[in-house]
């Protein structure tokens, strides 16, 4: 076939609210989430044609021996899904903070998927889609949903959320390395797995959605690290309506009127800070 090459944009999301409802016997968590994606985005430029075979590459991340890039492995399934025989290059241009809690790698995957469908001309459909998705890791689906989600199960069952208030936000990432999995392991289940218990995720104004903001792995993750709350008092202190850490960490974000308030804000941390700040806008 003749070589074909796109890039499509993969962008981070945060959780606006995150409920841990109990541990599965597999070892996941039940999960309530409303989730948003932002306009920070890596670029993922996908080449069909040459030899065959996936290879990626993705200057500044290395993977532990042994592990494959989630990207690499959302192209051979995809492949494998279709019995298509292609050559696949990835070229992925990483902007979103590696293991942050922005899904960046997730959201990789998930555009892989979108974009050999489209350049493929292959219509798998919504629900066989997601369902590839969720083999790949449990945030993929919602990054194949395309839109803010009332997210339950271990994240991949998907409800699309009412229209949100507009804001902007501000991202702070600092230099520090948090483990999903150990946070997720010492965490102290309390809710008893009882959706039914949980306020609804239902916002109309900017303070509804302040109100709204919560995470339950900040109980693990913000004694281990205090910076991450300290974080939090500066944003508010830079006149943001609510701050929250997304997923387990380490970056937080603050809940602006708009754009430019978020901006103004973000230059003032950045000049004190060794952080990397980001001001971006809901998608």
């Amino acid at each position: 076939m003749r070589t074909l090459v796109r890039t499509f944009r993969a962008p981070a999301k945060i959780n606006l609210c995150l409920y841990v409802l109990g541990r599965l016997e597999n070892g996941y968590h039940e999960l309530a989430m409303a989730m948003q994606r932002v306009d920070l985005c890596d670029d993922i430029q996908i080449q069909l044609g040459g030899s065959p075979g996936v290879r990626v590459a993705c200057a500044g991340v290395e993977l532990l021996s042994g592990e494959d890039n989630i990207a690499a492995r959302a192209a051979r399934l995809f492949l494998e899904e279709t019995q298509i025989d292609v050559g696949v290059d990835i070229k992925i241009i990483k902007r979103i903070p590696v293991a942050a809690g922005l899904g960046g790698g997730s959201s990789d995957a998930a555009t892989v998927l979108l974009g050999l469908s489209e350049l493929l001309e292959v219509d798998l459909g919504d629900d066989r889609l997601l369902e590839i998705g969720a083999r790949l890791g449990a945030d993929v689906p919602f990054f194949i949903f395309q839109q803010p989600a009332w997210a339950t199960g271990i994240g991949t069952r998907l409800e699309s959320l009412p229209v949100l208030p507009e804001v902007a936000y501000l991202l702070i990432t600092p230099g520090i390395a948090v483990s999903t999995a150990e946070v997720y392991q010492s965490l102290q289940l309390t809710k008893g797995g009882v959706l039914a218990n949980l306020p609804r995720f239902s916002v109309v104004t900017r303070n509804d959605l302040c109100a709204a903001l919560h995470n339950d792995l900040e109980s693990v993750t913000l004694p281990q690290f205090p910076l991450i709350a300290e974080i939090k008092q500066q944003l508010l202190d830079q006149g943001a309506l609510g701050a929250l850490m997304s997923g387990s960490g380490s970056t937080v974000f603050g809940v602006y009127k708009n754009f430019a308030a978020a901006s103004h804000a973000g230059e003032s941390l950045a000049k004190e800070n060794d952080w990397v700040v980001c001001p971006v806008r809901p998608v």
